[in-house]
């Protein structure tokens, strides 16, 4: 493995295509020793499957995605969703992860109420967080971007991520910070250095700012090196946050999708020496 690639992970939704066997080899072949996982093509695999497959090829875990959608008012919806974050525990912990990555739900239907939507996050982590300490897994709350705050995710920005982290220990709850949705922020740099100082950075995550955003806008992340946002800057803030861990590039792109995986993945890996590591 080429040390510039020592701390890189590719992350499934980066090479969705690929099926699991296909995308652990593919990293194999490629000298990459780290992967992010996504629930739904796991299940597809199997559970036990999944982990025996990436555990015989020597590759570690870096996340899961994702848990959340905790902001239901509704109690038989809070009590399916708590209940499904139980699983993705179990499931993390069964894969060999200690990071589950949760994104926390928009605002429930016909409601306004921002700050209610998050203290009903803070109430499901209250009851999730002990369960992921007993099963080693860390909860790691994503703050997406603001154009998301209406229907899949109430948090915004690294500080209101902290505000709810910070209520439980670091090793139980702490952020995913991700360079896609906190960019723009001037404010994000020093909330990286707070959630570092605290040891609440449980995964960095990287994707490119392009324009124009496609139509739905969820599947509009670039490429590393394609868009407005200097990962190495961002890699700095981390580093000097105390971040040495895993970075995982998550891309969402329907033109990466519909390439070959296997180049897809070699040219992500080549982007991240490019752009982030020298």
């Amino acid at each position: 493995m080429s040390p510039d690639l020592e701390r890189f992970s590719i992350n499934q939704m980066t090479v969705r295509q690929l099926p699991m066997p296909d995308l652990v080899d593919a990293c194999g072949r490629s000298g990459v020793t780290h992967v992010g996982l996504w629930r739904e093509p796991v299940r597809a695999y199997g559970l036990e499957a999944t982990a025996k497959l990436v555990r015989d090829a020597g590759l570690t875990v870096t996340t899961l995605c994702r848990g959340g959608f905790l902001t239901a008012t509704d109690p038989v919806e809070r009590a399916e969703a708590l209940g499904d974050n139980h699983a993705a525990i179990d499931e993390a912990a069964a894969l060999g992860t200690d990071t589950l990555v949760l994104v926390s739900g928009g605002l429930p239907p016909g409601s306004k109420d921002l700050r209610g939507a998050r203290e009903r996050i803070a109430d499901a982590l209250a009851v999730l967080a002990p369960y992921a300490a007993e099963r080693g897994v860390r909860l790691a709350i994503e703050p997406l971007h603001p154009m998301y705050a209406a229907d899949r995710c109430v948090v915004s920005t690294l500080a209101q991520a902290l505000d709810l982290a910070e209520r439980f220990p670091a090793e139980q709850v702490g952020v995913a910070v991700d360079t896609y949705h906190i960019w723009w922020d001037d404010q994000a740099p020093a909330q990286i250095a707070r959630a570092g100082a605290a040891g609440r950075i449980h995964t960095f995550q990287l994707a490119d700012w392009t324009t124009p955003l496609p139509e739905g806008v969820l599947n509009g992340r670039g490429q590393i090196g394609d868009g407005a946002i200097d990962m190495r800057e961002w890699r700095g803030y981390a580093e000097a946050a105390g971040y040495t861990g895993p970075i995982e590039v998550e891309l969402f792109n329907e033109g990466l999708w519909a390439r070959d995986g296997r180049e897809v993945l070699a040219e992500t890996a080549e982007r991240f020496v490019t752009h982030v590591i020298r």
